[in-house]
């Protein structure tokens, strides 16, 4: 039987694990294809993208700090 993949964004790699598909779609649909490019945009407006929830915000920052890196600040 085959397995369904976890992700359906082209760049779920470039992302942390456990990202929703509907978080990883949001940032697709924002153009947002890297953690660097992540990195140039404020927590509050990645949060209002539809389909990014306070899980998926979560996990993005830690993301981020993890690789030396913020949210840009307000």
């Amino acid at each position: 039987m085959a397995t369904k993949p976890d992700t359906t964004h082209p760049n779920a790699d470039a992302f942390p694990a456990g990202l929703s598909g509907p978080a990883l779609r949001a940032l697709a649909h924002a153009g947002i294809r890297t953690m660097a490019q992540l990195a140039q945009h404020r927590a509050r407006d990645i949060g209002a993208l539809h389909g990014m929830g306070p899980k998926g915000l979560r996990i993005l920052a830690a993301g981020l700090e993890a690789q030396g890196r913020h949210f840009r600040a307000d």
